[in-house]
């Protein structure tokens, strides 16, 4: 053979005859095979993927397509490349590929990982239900990390909520009073603490408890993994593998923690979400406007549309309180304040608890709208206000109502024969002088007619042919004729649907509408008292004309 630039390589060399028979070896080759000499047969001195290889080059049979022969001699991973020389000898050149195998398969693994972690995070965060995160959680563990898993969360009361997940099986839940101390590492996590090594936990210390149903092998490798959570720990993660299984390794141990704080934030994200979901609706019962239907045997009726589909509470309000004595003044308060939304919806909260307290004075209105008109001034508060009073009592078979407005749009009376009228009270705002101006009108309503109180958000509503015409209080006026002698829901529904037809589609302001109806006479046998509270309605009979009836609706005002 001819050149000897091979001899000085650093790769191994052998130069093998056509016959199989080693010809010469550099001393590459010599460390890598010790044991092989010039004069050996290849196939008794390396493995078979090598030999076999040098058989079907010379018999012209060699593999196509498929690239270099390689495989593992000793503890490396070599690839072999043949260049045949022109006495008809081959030269082996062995390549160490060891170290770009293990890199390219280490950035497969990673690559694999990243994607699981994305698959993980996309999944959990897209749910909010802590429940359904918890069951998630421990599946996608079991699919990606381990045979099975368990989800353990933070105890509620003496019992700790436990998820099972077992790899092809289903996700069961239980809560448990379990000794999380039999398990190690299970305390520690569970208070956030760094993991204890899976070498130094014995699979057979592990309580069965901790094993899902239908996990019939024997445990061979466990993890236990806290899952941190926004300043508390979300719980703890164990994840198990038979002893079928091969061991987890440091490189899994790692990708199980990173597996963990993505379902501990999610956990975590979850949790906050229905805390801050369960607030919000506790406060949310204190302004949503309950039924109402009648007190003390006068008809009671109240709307309120707010200014986004997605809101629900903000500045517009209206409030009914009956009195202990059925012979008393009920009285009917309907605001707007100025703003929209949350932030409006706060001083709503703080003029209906002000006007609540204020109760025992309601008979003198002025006093209570200054009295309310000297809190807002001394609170932090920057929003104004408008306001209508209406204090109404049955007495003599008549219904009689005392009403003030405070710089609101003044009532509207809905006669028995059609007429409607304007009642003819004035007033400053409420929250923006030092002392507020108001004047009170007395009317008497007849049976079946009707005051109606209402925010700007209803004569203000934009729209129309052309959709740029407000509806206007000449339109609810007309609106209102037609509604003679209807009971007060009626004529709320009549008014809403006024008002929906007018804007179609458009944007509007927040809207809100009480009716006050005197009784017809042949409804006084039969009707009962129902005052809504922020917490639900209560009827009696309007004999007793106990109870006390609060009705809000939360809105913007404009």
């Amino acid at each position: 053979m001819t050149g000897t630039a091979w001899i000085e390589a650093p790769y191994p060399v052998l130069v093998v005859d056509r016959r199989g028979g080693l010809v010469r070896i550099n001393e590459a080759a010599r460390r890598l095979l010790p044991d092989a000499a010039s004069g050996d047969r290849l196939d008794e001195r390396v493995p078979s993927w090598l030999s076999d290889a040098h058989r079907r080059l010379c018999d012209g049979s060699p593999d196509a397509g498929s690239g270099p022969p390689a495989g593992p001699i000793r503890d490396r991973l070599l690839e072999a490349h043949p260049t045949t020389g022109d006495d008809g000898d081959v030269v082996w050149w062995l390549v160490d590929e060891t170290d770009r195998r293990f890199a390219e398969t280490a950035l497969v693994d990673v690559r694999a990982r990243s994607e699981i972690l994305a698959e993980v995070s996309g999944a959990l965060l897209s749910t909010l239900n802590v429940r359904h995160c918890m069951e998630m959680g421990a599946a996608m563990a079991a699919e990606h990390l381990a045979e099975g898993a368990v989800l353990v969360a933070p105890p509620q009361g003496r019992r700790h909520p436990l998820t099972f997940a077992r790899r092809g099986g289903p996700v069961t839940r239980a809560a448990r009073q379990v000794d999380v101390s039999g398990v190690p590492g299970l305390a520690e996590a569970l208070q956030g603490f760094p993991p204890v090594p899976a070498r130094w936990i014995d699979p057979a210390d592990i309580p069965d408890w901790v094993v899902p149903e239908g996990f019939t092998s024997p445990v061979g490798s466990v993890i236990v993994t806290p899952l941190p959570g926004h300043g508390v720990p979300a719980g703890a993660l164990i994840l198990l593998r038979s002893g079928t299984e091969r061991a987890f390794t440091e490189s899994e141990e790692v990708f199980a923690r990173l597996f963990a704080a993505r379902a501990g934030a999610a956990l975590s994200a979850a949790r906050l979400y229905t805390e801050q979901a369960a607030i919000t609706a506790t406060l949310m019962s204190e302004l949503l406007p309950p039924v109402l239907r009648h007190v003390h045997g006068v008809e009671y009726a109240g709307g309120y549309r707010a200014s986004k589909d997605h809101e629900r509470v903000g500045g517009d309000f209206y409030d009914v309180h009956p009195s202990a004595d059925p012979s008393g003044e009920t009285l009917v308060v309907l605001g707007d304040v100025a703003g929209k939304g949350l932030d409006a919806a706060v001083l709503t909260g703080k003029i209906r608890n002000t006007l609540h307290a204020l109760l025992p004075l309601a008979e003198d209105h002025q006093r209570v709208l200054n009295l309310l008109n000297g809190a807002l001034l001394s609170s932090h508060h920057t929003r104004f206000a408008t306001l209508v009073l209406g204090s109404v009592r049955r007495r003599d078979g008549r219904t009689r109502l005392r009403l003030t407005s405070a710089g609101h749009l003044p009532p509207l009376l809905v006669r028995a024969d059609g007429t409607v009228e304007e009642v003819a009270t004035r007033g400053t705002l409420v929250g923006a002088l030092p002392a507020v101006e108001a004047r009170t009108v007395e009317t008497v309503l007849a049976p079946g007619e009707t005051c109606l109180l209402y925010t700007d958000g209803i004569v203000e509503a934009r729209g129309g042919p052309l959709g740029d015409e407000f509806l206007g209080t000449e339109r609810l006026k007309r609106a209102l004729a037609e509604c003679a002698g209807m009971q007060a829901e009626a004529v709320v529904e009549r008014i809403q649907m006024l008002a929906a037809q007018w804007l179609h589609d458009g944007r509007h302001d927040d809207m809100a509408v009480v009716a006050v109806t005197a009784p017809r006479a042949s409804s006084l046998t039969t009707a009962t008292d129902t005052a809504g509270t922020a917490g639900g309605t209560r009827e009696r009979s309007h004999r007793d004309g106990h109870g006390d009836g609060t009705a809000v609706a939360g809105g913007g005002g404009g």
